[in-house]
């Protein structure tokens, strides 16, 4: 059984690197959405079948280590197989309409599935490497498969998102590649094996041999560089034209399941700085950026007119709050932050979507010239309705529990008045997204625009992730409690 387990490590890599080549191979629309549809559904249920070996207690190891799943890697794998399929299947009805009106042809849409697959071949590998280099160049490598995808409609205002985005982030990333060196010259100090310094495992049970002063270092140079990838300000500058640029299943993909992977790489690091140095240090400084990123986030919000701007910079919120949970710490902070990954991976991934449709409906995503949603397009209206009340917290939706556990956290620990700061910032945010409901979704929407929603190809997946979005708010299935379970563990105590 567990051979089998191990495989797994094998064939998520696998799946998603061949399905790539072949669509790269391939010039026919019909067949890459057969190839696409098949990756993408592979990659979910090989997702599905890790997390059953993982509940079942089983520890899966594999090329000597350097590949490893545990509860936090089996959460990761799960929002990249489950999120990368709505994500996925919504992009064939999204690129059918390109194609039918002459934004791209064939051979585009096999560029476009193509690095879709590469972009799931790296966040699987980011998820699954226990080797912290490999995780590096995993994370770094995600900034190159995505770049392409950005820039997919190759507008000038796209080429320099894109630059942006690369140049930024590749800067970010060479500050977590000097605290991935200082984590591993530490842990070679100790054990004198070159393999086993690299080796997550091995680095979790060594911690409190650490040198305490350089991991305080190395935990730095980890946050602001992956920090810098997530979009934690005050490096989060590139986030809002990448997002608002790019097509709109990409922006999900990017919001909804590659932003948590660049967090699992300081979710490594956490338990070990923990361990090495205390718990005061690493939580002070997530609840600084943290509480930073939501307050920026909050007023940038406020004065947006773009939509997915306006969404963009909600993700910049959304990961404070995920490092405003992780600064509160205890085993309620890191379940709020955790649960918060999950709930903002199938709202973010349902706006995004449910944006793409917005926009080819009235041709522009300035918020001052779109009226009438719920009348000119009733389930798109409805799901970005719902979308927007999810994303602000409101109950009965799922964000509402992760924000209420992530305020108790830090009333908890003793955090009273940044809590405060916290909830007046999240009413701030709310009601820039009443106002944004009340314009878009309401009202009477010009004469002249034709009646009728998008294909089912589009609306399906929106159907999909409000169903798990709302019911995550109202119950919490065992096997899922089970998992976050873990996952907590492996925070606070590394393995």
């Amino acid at each position: 059984m567990i051979e089998v387990g191990e495989n797994i490590l094998f064939y998520l890599p696998a799946v998603p690197l061949g399905t790539a080549l072949l669509a790269f191979g391939i010039r026919s629309r019909r067949m890459v959405e057969v190839v696409h549809l098949a990756g993408i559904s592979s990659v979910a249920l090989l997702s599905l079948l890790l997390v059953q070996y993982v509940l079942r207690g089983q520890t899966l190891l594999a090329m000597d280590g350097m590949l490893y799943a545990d509860g936090l890697t089996a959460l990761l794998v799960l929002i990249i197989g489950v999120v990368g399929f709505l994500d996925g299947f919504y992009s064939i009805g999204y690129l059918r309409h390109d194609l039918a009106q002459g934004q791209v042809d064939a051979k585009g849409a096999c560029f476009y599935y193509g690095f879709y697959h590469l972009l799931l071949l790296t966040m699987v590998l980011a998820a699954i490497s226990n080797n912290i280099a490999i995780m590096w160049v995993a994370i770094e490598a995600t900034t190159l498969g995505s770049a392409f995808l950005v820039g997919f409609y190759k507008h000038k205002t796209a080429a320099e998102a894109v630059w942006k985005y690369v140049l930024i982030c590749s800067v970010g990333l060479a500050f977590a590649l000097y605290g991935t060196i200082l984590t591993y010259s530490s842990a070679f100090a100790v054990v004198q094996d070159a393999h086993k310094a690299m080796l997550w495992t091995e680095l979790a049970g060594m911690a409190r041999g650490l040198d305490p002063q350089v991991m305080k270092l190395a935990f730095v140079f980890i946050l602001i560089g992956y920090g810098a990838k997530v979009g934690l300000v005050p490096m989060h500058t590139w986030l809002p034209d990448t997002y608002s640029e790019a097509p709109s299943p990409v922006s999900a993909l990017l919001s909804g399941v590659l932003m948590k992977c660049v967090l699992f790489g300081i979710l490594r690091y956490y338990p070990i700085t923990l361990q090495a140095v205390g718990k005061e240090f690493p939580q002070t400084l997530l609840l600084i950026f943290g509480l930073l990123s939501v307050g920026v986030a909050a007023f940038f919000i406020l004065v947006q007119n773009d939509i997915k701007r306006k969404l963009a910079y909600s993700s910049v919120e959304h990961v404070g709050i995920i490092a405003t949970g992780l600064g509160a710490g205890g085993s309620l902070g890191i379940l709020a932050a955790l649960f918060h990954v999950i709930n903002h991976s199938l709202t973010k991934s349902l706006l995004f979507c449910t944006v793409g449709n917005v926009a080819r409906k009235y041709g522009t995503r300035d918020a001052q010239k779109i009226r009438g949603m719920l009348k000119v397009a009733p389930f798109t209206g409805f799901m970005f309705m719902a979308g927007l009340l999810a994303v602000v917290g409101a109950p009965p939706f799922s964000i509402f529990v992760s924000e209420l556990m992530t305020l108790a956290a830090g009333l908890q620990g003793g955090y009273f008045w940044p809590m405060i700061l916290f909830l007046v910032l999240l009413v701030i945010v709310f009601v820039a997204f009443i106002i944004l409901i009340s314009d878009t979704v309401l009202g009477f929407p010009p004469e002249d625009l034709p009646r009728g929603d998008a294909g089912w190809l589009c609306l399906l997946p929106l159907g999909i992730l409000f169903v798990l979005m709302a019911g995550l708010g109202i119950h919490v299935p065992a096997p899922l409690n089970q998992l976050l379970q873990g996952a907590v563990s492996v925070v606070l105590g590394g393995k």
